[in-house]
């Protein structure tokens, strides 16, 4: 009789207990695994020790990152605003950072904030394919979108003034004997909400000046290379804070998490 009491209470516990564990793995606030390596803490040590400008075909900054460490308007802490005064009027590629770490296939966690209507950044996956970050539209070029391909399934954006997290599992493009033969996949969480489920993606948008790759055969001549995580600079004051990877080696053909 104690032994059924006992697990029953272990039961409950673990019935209660378990799903919050699994929604804990992603949206704003979750800390980094201990496998994951830390790519920004919201200090200026770590922005400059693993991060640099991306040397694109627009690149008008110059080092070091003028990409300003400002207090966390929410909460305690630090984060780093996007408005580098050389990617002013949206001139994209012009101050993007990247870090220096390439990857191929990675979990990705990105927490940003939008503090003005319109505010414009986006997060590039090995700098080549961009998931958008635009304050007032849902559409293929607007918020969550894998741009230009892929709108999100819903609309889970915590607007102006709010911290919002992109956790991402990503499939990089595969190559035989130097030719593409699976294109690059996602699967995508937009503040603890799936919004793109195992998606493959075509091209990198945008031309040269977007990313690697985006001028080879206009966007679609993907290289089998690493590439780094890269944020967008436009000219807007969209923040950052706790972005975070985990390198991984995924065999199957999905990444649904």
């Amino acid at each position: 009789m104690e032994k059924r009491k006992y697990f029953t209470a272990l039961f409950c516990v673990l019935a209660f207990v378990l799903p919050l564990t699994m929604k804990a793995q992603t949206g704003v606030g979750i800390s980094k695994p201990k496998k994951a390596k830390m790519l920004f803490d919201g200090s200026r040590e770590m922005l400059d020790s693993k991060w640099t400008y991306w040397n694109g075909p627009r690149l008008k900054a110059e080092l070091p990152i003028k990409w300003e460490i400002v207090s966390d308007p929410v909460d305690e802490g630090f984060a780093m605003s996007s408005n580098d005064p050389s990617g002013a009027g949206g001139l994209y590629g012009a101050a993007d950072i990247v870090t220096k770490e390439e990857f191929k296939d990675f979990r990705l966690h990105v927490e940003f904030l939008v503090k003005q209507e319109g505010g414009n950044s986006g997060v590039y996956l090995q700098n080549r394919y961009e998931i958008q970050i635009l304050d007032g539209d849902y559409g293929l070029h607007g918020m969550a979108a894998i741009i230009n391909e892929h709108l999100p399934t819903e609309e889970a954006y915590n607007g102006i003034g709010k911290w919002n997290a992109y956790d991402i599992l990503f499939k990089a493009a595969r190559f035989k004997d130097g030719k593409l033969f699976e294109k690059a996949r996602v699967t995508i969480y937009f503040n603890g909400k799936k919004i793109h489920q195992d998606k493959s993606i075509d091209q990198v948008w945008g031309g040269p000046n977007s990313g690697q790759d985006g001028g080879n055969d206009g966007g679609k001549g993907i290289t089998d290379r690493p590439g780094g995580i890269k944020l967008q600079a436009e000219g807007h004051e969209v923040l950052f804070r706790n972005i975070w990877i985990t390198q991984k080696k995924l065999k199957n053909s999905g990444t649904d998490f």
